[in-house]
């Protein structure tokens, strides 16, 4: 058994969160997960779904669950009353420093970690109260930073006190077995959990996940200021090519990559869907419920790091 604060602080089995992958993260996974022993986390598109999702994860589950609140989401100031209201135990934010929002939850009670990609970013929110921060690396699926998480967890470790969670190509117990020792108290996976029974994506997009190697990825976006790592098709080969054509304005690449994470959830569209996943996806081969998961990756991370001795004499 891995010996983690994060354990403690967040009232959970093994030191292991679930990312708030939007469109996926809902209420039946994050139950799922949180059962396994980890932290499940409910992805908050709005407010009223936000309800729902949360009540459907307490059907299902006594234990801890969280909520991730996108901060550029139009609805974001909303959202952030609601979760106060619905008592949830744990925050994780991303697109945004949650700086503002931060003295009522803490008057809530409720756990803020963000998720964050520089050092820099740690020490703001670390300062402003965060209980912990999710350190996630380049090589994670969906909005990503630019540098990679075996340099980022260190550099982030070092920069502030609270506990520190890495995220970004970390699918099984060898990611979490490095994560800590490059001296993180946890892990957040997305990717992995993209082939749970319990994750409710389109079939298509399951199968494209366990069949993906390690060059099947492609990073998107970057002109528009906030990078996306998917799965590559046509629709991510298009959008691609389209950034670095001078003739295509913004506003149209905007446009043209509307509604594809949607099309990838829920229809399977293999040529207009963002099919967002990590470079972990390589790793990931077959079905497999959340409790599965989560225990494998926690037992095997635990025999790696008593094995650890092995190294020196």
């Amino acid at each position: 058994m891995i010996d983690s604060i994060l354990c403690e602080i967040l009232d959970i089995k093994y030191p292991i969160i679930q990312g708030g992958m939007a469109w996926i993260a809902n209420g039946k996974l994050a139950a799922a997960v949180s059962n396994a022993g980890g932290l499940g986390i409910i992805s908050a598109m709005n407010s009223a779904s936000l309800v729902e999702q949360v009540s459907i994860a307490r059907e299902y589950t006594d234990k801890p669950i969280g909520v991730n609140i996108m901060l550029m989401n139009p609805e974001a100031e909303k959202i952030a009353a609601v979760v106060c209201e619905l008592e949830i135990d744990v925050i994780t934010t991303g697109a945004g420093l949650p700086n503002k929002f931060m003295p009522m939850w803490r008057e809530a009670g409720v756990k803020v970690i963000p998720v964050v990609a520089s050092a820099s970013v740690a020490k703001l929110v670390e300062r402003s109260g965060a209980t912990a921060v999710i350190a996630e690396g380049c090589e994670a699926g969906g909005h990503v930073g630019e540098i990679g998480t075996m340099a980022l967890v260190p550099v982030i470790c070092d920069a502030v006190s609270i506990p520190v969670i890495a995220a970004g190509g970390i699918a099984d117990g060898r990611g979490m077995a490095a994560a800590m020792m490059l001296g993180a108290k946890g892990i957040q996976c997305g990717t992995v959990f993209l082939s749970a029974h319990e994750c409710d994506i389109h079939d298509v997009y399951k199968e494209k996940v366990l069949s993906a190697k390690d060059t099947d990825t492609i990073l998107t976006g970057k002109r528009l200021g906030h990078p996306v790592r998917s799965l590559k098709n046509s629709f991510s080969r298009n959008f691609f090519k389209m950034e670095y054509d001078g003739n295509i304005s913004n506003e149209e690449l905007e446009s043209y990559g509307s509604g594809s994470l949607r099309k990838a959830v829920v229809d399977g569209d293999t040529s207009g869907g963002s099919f967002m996943a990590g470079q972990s996806a390589a790793l990931v081969k077959t079905k497999r419920s959340c409790e599965e998961i989560v225990s494998s990756i926690a037992n095997e991370a635990s025999a790696l790091l008593l094995e650890a001795s092995k190294w020196v004499r």
